[in-house]
């Protein structure tokens, strides 16, 4: 019910606003251009008339030119604009992630900058050092013998102790 009186006072408002516009256009086009009297007229004055009126026909012309330039203008510039907002809303595709190798003085440089050299120098110095001395030195001292006597040794529970003790 509410729907039916919204289109019909909306139908009715449709109705006087064009009424309006028609009323609009006889008033201007009124005052524009008022009826002609040609009765009694010579030939000189009609030529003249001819004139004043090419001269408004000119002056009309190139507003509307003017008119249709700017309109023209703003559609332009209203489908940049909607361009531009679909761009800002719309989806993007995030780029494949890379694998790259940097070292800890790159790593070090990228984060902090110029003054990378002491950070990493301090990230070396915590780091364990092991000598190839230490690792010659526990190799031989390795008994190095038969996996069986070994095995043997292992097996029963004597074995099972000497692992627990061990």
């Amino acid at each position: 019910l509410v729907q039916i009186l919204l289109l019909a006072r909306a139908t009715e408002e449709l109705e006087a606003e064009k009424v309006a516009i028609e009323e609009d256009k006889v008033r201007h086009l009124g005052e524009k251009l008022p009826p002609l009297q040609l009765s009694g007229l010579t030939l000189e004055d009609l030529q003249a008339l001819c004139k004043q009126m090419h001269e408004k026909i000119d002056v009309v012309d190139e507003e509307r030119y003017d008119f249709e330039a700017k309109v023209f203008k703003n559609y332009r510039d209203i489908n940049e604009l909607k361009l531009k907002v679909q761009d800002l809303g719309g989806k993007f595709k995030k780029p494949a992630l890379r694998k790259v190798r940097v070292s800890a003085d790159e790593m070090m440089e990228a984060l902090f900058g110029s003054k990378s050299k002491a950070s990493s120098m301090d990230l070396r110095a915590n780091l364990k050092s092991v000598k190839k001395e230490d690792i010659k030195q526990e190799k031989l001292n390795m008994e190095v013998g038969d996996w069986r006597k070994n095995v043997e040794a292992m097996s029963g529970m004597e074995g099972r102790k000497k692992m627990f003790d061990a």
